[in-house]
């Protein structure tokens, strides 16, 4: 089975410079599996939290399933992640020293199991966001004249 993919936070490479990733399984009820199976999960408000010696996924929305019954999910609450015991004391030191959070990049499939791909990041300023666009603007530009020279 190959990794197929649910979510995909692209914000989060615009916001942070991702200095390290990590995955790890995401503790979910069956009708929050179905629902993450049909694509209806957003990372747009999610963080990475580490508490008591355990990891945590804060903000992460899951669409409540269309066919589920009264015992239907919340949309909204806090999700364990299911990390080894030296990841989560390495990713508590770091975020303990300040200056770096825990960001998830994407939800997706790996052999069966929802997994998500955690990014140890740092929030960029205001001018690196411009100077990303600047480059990427750039980098279009030289693409666009290259396929119009070799039309020519």
């Amino acid at each position: 089975m190959s990794d197929r993919q649910y979510a995909n936070n692209r914000k989060a490479f615009h916001d942070y410079h991702i200095l390290e990733k990590f995955e790890a399984g995401l503790v979910l009820t069956g009708t929050e599996v179905k629902s993450v199976r049909a694509g209806r999960i957003s990372l747009r408000e999610a963080y990475g939290r580490i508490e008591h010696r355990e990891g945590w996924l804060v903000g992460a929305h899951i669409a409540p399933y269309e066919q589920g019954n009264i015992h239907n999910h919340e949309p909204v609450h806090p999700r364990k992640l299911l990390l080894h015991r030296d990841q989560i004391g390495y990713l508590a030191s770091k975020v303990k020293e300040g200056g770096v959070t825990l960001v998830p990049l994407r939800v997706y499939d790996r052999n069966g199991h929802v997994k998500v791909e955690l990014g140890l990041a740092r929030g960029k300023k205001q001018w690196d966001k411009r100077e990303a666009l600047a480059t990427r603007e750039a980098k279009r530009e030289i693409e666009r004249a290259v396929k119009e020279f070799s039309r020519a």
